[in-house]
């Protein structure tokens, strides 16, 4: 995946910190035939990156207008504590604009725990969460409640949401 950001040299800056913070590595192109900087966990068996490179065109993202393009990049983290530490030492400390405190989403799947934040240059609207491998008995609860609730929202539904909102995709076979 691969942004175009407004100030490039800013961008980098706020980049660098930010997964320099979560523990990323980053090589740059060189500028031979194109100008891009990318970020990756897991170096140097990565499975997917981040990459930055200068915008021609266009203007700050606002993730409310929901236009066209990516709405919002989700980060992983190792646990709770370190959502809590990143909105702590580095959103708060930074000045970076904070859409949504660390929280619980349990509509999202159980304790999934997750905080929102806009990119200051370019406006790129993201998370950093975390989702439990094995959530406690309280979070599936939470989960069940929340869903339960929604439920009763939208008599529309003929089963429960966590069926309803299952799709099947065709298999490699049926594309054949």
């Amino acid at each position: 995946m691969e942004f175009s950001v407004l100030d490039y040299d800013r961008s980098i800056a706020f980049f660098d910190q930010l997964f320099g913070w979560l523990g990323y590595k980053s090589f740059g192109t060189l500028d031979i035939g194109y100008r891009s900087t990318y970020y990756m966990a897991r170096f140097p068996f990565f499975h997917s990156y981040i990459g930055i490179q200068p915008a021609q065109t266009g203007e700050r993202l606002d993730h409310e207008e929901h236009r066209t393009g990516i709405h919002h990049l989700a980060l992983w983290a190792r646990n709770r504590r370190e959502v809590d530490r990143f909105y702590q030492e580095f959103l708060l400390a930074n000045d970076i604009p904070v859409t949504d405190k660390p929280a619980e989403y349990p509509t999202y799947t159980p304790g999934y725990y997750a905080v929102f934040f806009d990119d200051p240059v370019t406006g790129i609207h993201m998370e950093l969460s975390h989702t439990p491998l094995l959530a406690s008995p309280a979070a599936y609860r939470r989960w069940f409640a929340a869903l339960r609730q929604e439920w009763e929202q939208h008599p529309e539904w003929q089963k429960p949401p966590w069926k309803e909102a299952m799709r099947p995709l065709p298999s490699r076979k049926a594309q054949r």
